[in-house]
């Protein structure tokens, strides 16, 4: 993207800094959590829930995979504080009954960015480079604003369908 539509793009989402009950159930700092707070803040479950679900799901992907990323993933921590593979994304969010959209495919290019005119309305689990948000009818609920003044590529989001 050149220089000039760089400098007048803007996301027009609100934000809305919302942590997803992270500091109510005690935890502080920064920490890879976005999966959590975003389910978390989509869901209306507990924080503290979803991210034992989510550690739960991490060992056992961990430990019952074969794939090659499982073994890769064996020497590392299982908690969701440092990320969440989308594999197991994608399993614990579709038990919910979520559905995923792609937006992005190989050799496509980016043809969605985190803007309000390029989404669809309602609430979506947005899947972003190394980042996992949440839009509602517009406003970005996140702890800053990651939409990178509106440049920031979506590859896909997840809906609860009625």
């Amino acid at each position: 993207m050149n220089f000039f539509k760089r400098l007048f793009s803007s996301s027009n989402l609100e934000l809305k800094i919302n942590d997803g009950g992270r500091a109510a159930a005690g935890y502080k700092g920064k920490a890879g959590d976005c999966v959590v707070r975003s389910i978390a803040i989509v869901t209306n479950l507990p924080y503290q829930k979803i991210y034992d679900d989510l550690y739960k799901a991490n060992e056992e992907f961990r430990i019952t995979s074969r794939t090659k990323l499982a073994r890769s993933l064996k020497q590392k921590n299982d908690s969701p504080r440092s990320g969440t593979h989308r594999v197991v994304v994608k399993k614990y969010l579709e038990k919910l009954g979520w559905q995923w959209t792609p937006t992005m495919f190989i050799g496509q290019g980016c043809k969605v960015h985190l803007k309000k005119d390029e989404l669809p309305s309602g609430t979506l689990i947005v899947s972003c480079s190394k980042h996992i948000t949440v839009v509602k009818d517009g406003v970005l609920n996140d702890t800053y604003d990651c939409s990178r003044r509106g440049t920031r590529c979506v590859y896909g989001y997840w809906t609860k369908p009625n």
